[in-house]
């Protein structure tokens, strides 16, 4: 069978794969982006309630094992622009200080600095054509109680990745958080960056492929052959590094490459909880993420509204209350998402499925290993009941399990050698010529807010130092 040839092959559509694949096809270079999954329907599914929140029509099956050997379904989507179809859309920097150590913490440094990304930051920005939107009354109502006489919280307005005309259509400005727009309102991978990249011949596009297995080149499901001199993975932090262990064991390497041992370690998920407060009166705000939350107490925390309005809320009420409560509650209520960095721990990791024996990948992550972050975490929860419970609302709330993968990094962290980190600074695996790491399986630290924005600039400076070695 012939084989294909390219300049490099990236694998999986996310923010890095996808701003990878942008930045080298505007070069000139022959790129082909091999993606798992298909597009989304464009029908208006992807923001039904019931076929999002409760059958899961859209998230990916596949079972795993957690660390203690139980099945899990981590909430992984295998789609056209990966997770960014479905995220959030906040699109924050990582701060100065979160790219240095921070050992009491459980912190590593990047080999980089903030200065590094920083260039790439402003272009992402432009590219999204990320905006701030003004705090609506009800969210600065509610800000205004918490920030008050001294305090040590502090708000910082949300840099959003939605188009400016989103609030004229409320059917989308509801339900942005955690669905796909239907009418291209919220920038993502694919309608930002793989819609500017695909009107140029030099992109080829295969979606619905299954686990490419080869580096320096890739054999699909079919047994078609694709080969480069270079191959960028981008299939997120769950499975680029389960792909690379199947490749060293395959190859016979993971036992001699120093850099194997470290292939899926240092899983980071972000410590979530999500929190509902409720009060006697009707909420009106619309886009409600717009603004955060900072604690001067709570240093590697944040909390973020969640983009829900009073239907979508009633909708996560559980089936055993009636319904008529759940909307009268849920019309009077607020989301809040509430997170803190997790350090890094060897122990936290990803394993791939031994080939042939029906085992499953395995996800075993602890948050106990995590100790600082997980007292940060708790205090930041009490904290929130305590301010909310000042400011007229009583609140419920209820951690996010390992199943909650939105945030995933850090099981290819990058860093100086192999006996610490699987990527240098240029995103280059130690130790294997031609492959690179572009999504967020690469992050040092997971700071205290969304990744997405980072790993978008990672993808555009390792597309970048790839240019560099091959003009």
């Amino acid at each position: 069978m012939n084989t294909e040839q390219y300049d490099a092959i990236v694998v999986g559509s996310g923010a890095g794969g996808s701003a990878a694949a942008f930045r080298l096809v505007c070069a000139g270079k022959r790129v082909l982006l091999v993606e798992k999954g298909g597009p989304l329907p464009r029908d208006g599914s992807t923001l039904d309630l019931d076929r999002v929140l409760h059958q899961g029509a859209f998230k990916s099956r596949e079972p795993w094992a957690d660390g203690r050997g139980r099945r899990i379904v981590p909430e992984e989507y295998f789609n056209l622009g990966g997770k960014t179809k479905w995220y959030g859309a906040a699109l924050l920097r990582f701060a100065e200080h979160e790219f240095r150590a921070e050992p009491g913490y459980q912190c590593p440094a990047w080999p980089l600095a903030y200065s590094d990304l920083a260039p790439y930051y402003d272009e992402v920005e432009q590219l999204l054509d990320v905006r701030v939107f003004d705090c609506e009354p009800e969210l600065k109502a509610i800000v205004r109680r918490f920030t008050a006489n001294g305090s040590p919280w502090h708000e910082l307005p949300l840099p959003m990745g939605l188009a400016a005309n989103i609030v004229h259509h409320p059917e989308e400005a509801a339900h942005f958080d955690g669905f796909a727009s239907v009418k291209q309102l919220k920038a993502d991978a694919e309608i930002s960056l793989l819609g500017r990249a695909r009107q140029n011949p030099n992109l080829i596009l295969i979606t619905g492929e299954q686990d490419p297995l080869r580096i320096g080149g890739i054999v699909t499901a079919d047994g078609r052959r694709f080969q480069a001199s270079a191959v960028l993975l981008g299939a997120g932090a769950l499975h680029s590094p389960r792909l690379l262990q199947r490749y060293l064991a395959e190859q016979c390497l993971a036992a001699t490459l120093p850099v194997a041992a470290q292939v899926g370690r240092n899983l980071k998920l972000h410590l979530l909880t999500a929190l509902i407060a409720v009060s006697f009166t009707r909420k009106h705000d619309l886009l409600r993420k717009t603004t955060a939350l900072l604690c001067d107490e709570l240093p590697h925390s944040s909390v973020q509204p969640l983009g829900f309005d009073g239907e979508m809320i009633a909708n996560l009420i559980p089936r055993i209350a009636p319904r008529w409560v759940a909307r009268q509650v849920g019309a009077r209520a607020y989301g809040f998402f509430l997170q803190t960095e997790d350090g890094s721990h060897p122990d936290n990791r990803v394993h791939e499925a031994a080939p042939g024996n029906g085992t499953l990948p395995r996800m075993d992550y602890d948050a106990h290993r995590l100790r600082p972050a997980l007292r940060e975490h708790r205090a930041l929860v009490r904290a929130m009941h305590l301010r909310l419970l000042a400011a007229g609302f009583v609140s419920f709330s209820q951690r996010i399990g390992i199943e909650g993968t939105a945030h995933a990094c850090g099981t290819m962290a990058a860093g100086t050698g192999p006996e610490n980190s699987v990527v240098n600074r240029d995103g280059s695996v130690h130790g294997l010529s031609g492959l690179y790491v572009v999504d967020g399986s690469v992050l040092t630290r997971s700071s205290r807010v969304n990744p997405s924005l980072t790993i978008y600039a990672w993808g555009l400076r390792v597309a970048d130092r790839l240019l560099e070695k091959h003009p």
